[in-house]
């Protein structure tokens, strides 16, 4: 009878297995649904709703974009963290997904790590060092130069506690081990207001809307933080050819999530779709208008991105002193 029972046990696994493997097989046989964490309007929704476009079209299904914007997209993310791992609830989580753990802790209600499978980057949004146009400095060179010998902190703007700008700004005080004031704003739009205004020194600020403030003498790139230098400003040098090299790892990032223990070959499927829709020259050419830089690659190099990222930020976050408040 034992016997009998056992062999009955190993045929319910096998075909369980192959419903299994159909099922993922046939994926997706119905509309994915996708979390953005952040609001509409801004780079991530629309970078994440053109590469959902794009995906769909590879994947026969569509993609059901969702905004949930509150509490630095700690909502979104645990929303898809308690969700089934089938491949039909996604996240398209930034830099704050990482960030928020280290600044909340247990308060955040998830681990970056453990909670999700990641599928792939989907772009980043470099940072530019900028100015007023009628400030004391021309040059990266002489912004450091200040931050080095003013008397009085060199301030810096950022859209608020924890965001890329800050913490960019709090990694430039750390390399130069010297203390500069953060001022936090509700956006960076009005940051940099004061920043023009020359209420606040300089700030790290995404590329979009820069170009046509720097035509208008209103405002002054000193520096970008990416590898290469940008075509929209080919006369503005990199963090690294200003001697500050390592700033083009810290470019906010935009990426794509499911929870953990969705299947590998779900996951694979999935990231084939992204990989392909970021590959067309024209979804290229369109990311690069809203700011941003295609970035691409397979799950697993995300997942080695993901944890350099997330130590870098707490080693900045420990040295700063930087708070959730």
């Amino acid at each position: 009878m034992k016997t009998l029972f056992r062999t009955m046990a190993v045929l319910l696994a096998a075909v369980a297995g192959t419903h299994g493997a159909q099922a993922r097989s046939d994926y997706p046989n119905r509309p994915v649904r996708m979390v953005v964490g952040y609001a509409p309007g801004g780079p991530t929704d629309a970078i994440s709703r053109l590469l959902a476009q794009e995906m769909a079209i590879t994947l026969g299904q569509p993609i059901v974009v969702e905004n949930k914007g509150a509490a630095s997209s700690m909502v979104a993310t645990r929303e898809i963290k308690a969700a089934p791992a089938d491949g039909y609830h996604l996240l398209v989580g930034a830099v704050g997904h990482n960030v928020n753990p280290i600044l909340h802790g247990t308060r955040a209600g998830y681990d970056p790590h453990a909670d999700f499978s990641p599928i792939g980057n989907m772009a980043t949004t470099p940072l530019l060092v900028v100015t007023a146009y009628e400030s004391p400095w021309k040059s990266m060179a002489e912004l450091t130069a200040a931050i080095k010998s003013r008397a009085e902190p060199v301030t810096f703007g950022s859209s608020g506690n924890g965001g890329s700008g800050h913490l960019a700004g709090e990694l430039l005080a750390s390399v130069m081990q010297r203390k500069m004031l953060h001022v936090p704003f509700r956006g960076s739009s009005a940051a940099l207001v004061d920043v023009m205004a020359r209420r606040v020194d300089f700030m790290f600020y995404p590329i979009v809307g820069v170009e046509e403030q720097a035509a208008a003498k209103k405002l002054r790139p000193l520096a970008v933080a990416t590898a290469k230098r940008l075509p929209q400003f080919p006369e503005v040098p990199t963090m690294a050819e200003v001697g500050l090299p390592g700033f083009e790892e810290t470019a906010p990032w935009i990426g794509m999530f499911a929870p953990a223990k969705t299947p590998p070959a779900v996951v694979e499927k999935l990231n084939d779709a992204l990989v392909a829709a970021l590959g067309k020259p024209e979804v290229r050419t369109r990311i690069e208008k809203m700011g941003g830089v295609v970035a691409g690659g397979s799950p697993a190099e995300f997942a080695a991105y993901l944890k350099r990222d997330f130590h870098r930020w707490q080693d900045v976050i420990r040295a700063g002193g930087v708070t959730a408040d």
